[in-house]
């Protein structure tokens, strides 16, 4: 193992890895924030308001997060209206074309877990608002998602892991993120072995720290509380 090679460019794979964090981070709450009103569409008991939700979760979990990739940044290049369009700035930069496609990808399965949460509240507690005079509005902002958001949130930290280790494909649109940086690297050290371990370390300590966070934000709200009941 060449340490000294690591050390060498483990400035540059910092930086990979803060790109990576930024990526991550936008994503899934961009995600949340979408995901919140098709999660909420989604559990209707009305067919009419669950079906363009399903559409959209079923395209977006049913086809791979690079396909959607290459779809936002090569596809859209394609028609002469995008090119010309005033979202052209921003539709071909590689970093908001990835920070698109990842929330809209994260938002279709942060949805389906807002949707299995409100589905999981029992029944008694929005009986009990409604015995109360709530109106459905009210409901939904102080019963539904307050519980939904105690009993989403260990899947939710799933989710915001798996978006974290799918970043690496933001380096197949030419984005410097922790996994381009290492292939950057390695393209001119030749030492694959070093660099991707040392990737690999970088994503373990992202991935570790992350965890920690969501187990002290479940503590905090009191998650296995609220699902033992």
């Amino acid at each position: 193992m060449n340490w000294e090679i690591i050390l060498k460019y483990l400035p540059r794979l910092l930086d990979g890895a803060a790109l990576s964090i930024q990526l991550v981070a936008i994503a899934v709450v961009a995600g949340l924030i979408l995901a919140i009103p098709i999660g909420i569409a989604r559990a209707s008991q009305h067919w009419y308001i669950r079906a363009l939700p399903f559409g959209y979760m079923f395209f977006f979990r049913g086809t791979p997060l690079l396909v959607q990739l290459f779809l936002v940044y090569y596809g859209l290049a394609q028609f002469d209206a995008v090119r010309q369009g005033p979202l052209w700035p921003i539709l071909r930069d590689p970093f908001w074309c990835a920070v698109i496609t990842m929330t809209l990808h994260t938002a279709a399965y942060i949805a389906e877990i807002l949707r299995g949460a409100i589905q999981a509240i029992p029944a008694g507690e929005l009986e009990a608002a409604r015995a109360l005079g709530m109106s459905k509005t009210q409901t939904l902002f102080y019963i539904t998602l307050p519980r939904a958001t105690r009993i989403g949130l260990p899947a939710y930290s799933n989710e915001v892991i798996l978006m974290l280790k799918a970043s690496a494909l933001a380096s197949t649109i030419t984005l410097l993120e922790l996994t381009g940086m290492s292939r950057t690297i390695i393209a001119r050290t030749y030492l694959p072995v070093e660099i991707f371990f040392a990737a690999g370390l970088f994503y373990l300590l992202i991935a570790y720290l992350m965890v920690r966070g969501f187990k002290l934000l479940e503590r905090w709200l009191r998650v296995d509380a609220c699902q033992g009941r």
